[in-house]
């Protein structure tokens, strides 16, 4: 069974200022797209395959989504922040701003 991620997608983008909002072909639904344009923002989103008119995306801007995905594989790959054991906020981001400047993920504290 295929499971939908935009419910979580309407609840992340309330209250959020953006410009521009970058998402895969997942998140390709006219609701998601409405929710952008009454924020006033852009809507980089590539179609879906199976949409039979396809909308119209900034493919140079799309291509920067790739970028924040490597890295927040990048950090998943430091055990400490991928199974969070700082429980205290200002703890976790530390941990968080040290993993985003190890390019080895051997290092990961």
């Amino acid at each position: 069974m295929s499971v939908s991620y935009a419910p979580q997608a309407q609840a992340l983008l309330d209250g959020l200022r953006a410009r521009h909002v970058l998402a895969d072909a997942a998140y390709d639904s006219d609701a998601i797209r409405a929710t952008i344009r009454t924020m006033r923002a852009k809507a980089c989103i590539k179609p879906n395959p199976t949409r039979k008119r396809k909308k119209r995306y900034d493919r140079q801007r799309y291509k920067h989504r790739n970028v924040i995905e490597r890295f927040f594989r990048r950090i998943k790959q430091c055990r400490r922040v991928a199974t969070r054991y700082e429980k205290k906020a200002a703890n976790f981001l530390n941990f968080l701003w040290l993993a985003a400047g190890i390019t080895n993920p051997t290092e990961c504290p």
